[in-house]
């Protein structure tokens, strides 16, 4: 374990930036990626120096959201059945997890290595054919997240707000408005927040904003339309990978559809690529940070301790969050 545990400190001292695959393959240890930095030594610290009040709020955006998702993605359906006619009812649930809040598992995107007979690689080295054709295998599942489950500090950089105090508009998300990483440096600074290791970073653009706005036929035109839709997101570009390097998070989230810009306008510098495929970072999508971003600014403090229980399913691509953030 201890060779895991020597993370190279700085982006430059990557041999490869590409990827960090330090774990034998099919290892529980490749199986968490970064969530690995989440030792209970880190969490511990986490929950004593973040649970002060007592007060908590999820951040799993309503499963029916989005009601008309893109890619081509199933929508939502929820059931009601008797299952002892006049005694007792069942409920039926029926969801893709990337149709709403979602962390984004290892399986879910190959990276920017690739095989020698020119396969695609997803991380660990990880390939295609074990994920699809092989039952028996549950290299890189989400499953192993959550035997032990997510759970540290979180710090929330609120971009909406920040853009609504200077008196700025909100960005449409489903366009390719691009969070660039110098506003992220200046939120932080301006909240006090304080990058540690382990941390689980939080990036609210406004997502449930643009999309409660929408009319019915303009949220089905989104979920009809050809080609790739546009996402607002974070900036993609080498500064960013060396942001979230450096700074050792283990595991990062946003509001947003993509979490990055989509589609990449600087594609050599893919974060799904890089970050969730190439290193291990899991990245959640289309959280609800809405009622966290009222909580932290009544409080005065953007940190807090998160907890988060993905599914158990042993070959899992992704999964909600199910996650809490308790002040």
């Amino acid at each position: 374990m201890a060779e895991l545990d020597a993370v190279p400190e700085k982006y430059e001292d990557l041999p490869d930036k590409r990827r960090y695959w330090p774990a034998a393959a099919g290892s529980s240890e490749e199986g968490l990626g970064m969530l690995r930095l989440l030792t209970p030594d880190v969490v511990a610290a986490a929950a004593r120096t973040q649970i002060r009040t007592g007060e908590r709020v999820c951040l799993n955006w309503d499963l029916s959201k989005f009601e008309y998702p893109g890619f081509g993605r199933k929508p939502f359906t929820h059931k009601i059945k008797w299952v002892s006619p006049g005694t007792a009812f069942d409920d039926e649930y029926h969801f893709n997890p990337q149709q709403s809040s979602q962390w984004d598992g290892f399986r879910h995107h190959s990276g920017a290595v690739i095989a020698p007979d020119g396969r695609k690689l997803w991380h660990g080295g990880t390939t295609a054919d074990e994920i699809l054709n092989d039952p028996t295998s549950s290299r890189i599942g989400i499953g192993h997240w959550a035997k032990q489950g997510i759970a540290g500090r979180g710090v929330l950089i609120d971009y909406q707000s920040f853009l609504e105090k200077k008196g700025e508009a909100v960005p449409d998300a489903l366009t390719q408005h691009t969070v660039p990483l110098d506003d992220v440096l200046t939120i932080a600074k301006e909240c006090n927040i304080q990058f540690q290791r382990g941390d689980i970073f939080f990036l609210r653009i406004g997502l449930p904003k643009t999309w409660n706005a929408m009319t019915d036929a303009e949220k089905q035109a989104y979920s009809q339309q050809s080609g790739k839709p546009k996402h607002a997101g974070l900036e993609q570009s080498e500064r960013v990978l060396k942001f979230l390097w450096d700074n050792h998070f283990a595991a990062v989230a946003s509001d947003a559809v993509s979490f990055e810009v989509f589609p990449a306008l600087q594609p050599e510098w893919d974060l799904h690529q890089h970050v969730l495929a190439g290193w291990g970072v899991p990245i959640g999508e289309m959280f609800d940070l809405d009622r966290l971003a009222e909580l932290c600014k009544r409080l005065g403090r953007w940190t807090f301790f998160v907890s988060s229980s993905p599914l158990n399913c042993a070959q899992g691509v992704s999964s909600p969050p199910n996650c809490m953030a308790i002040f």
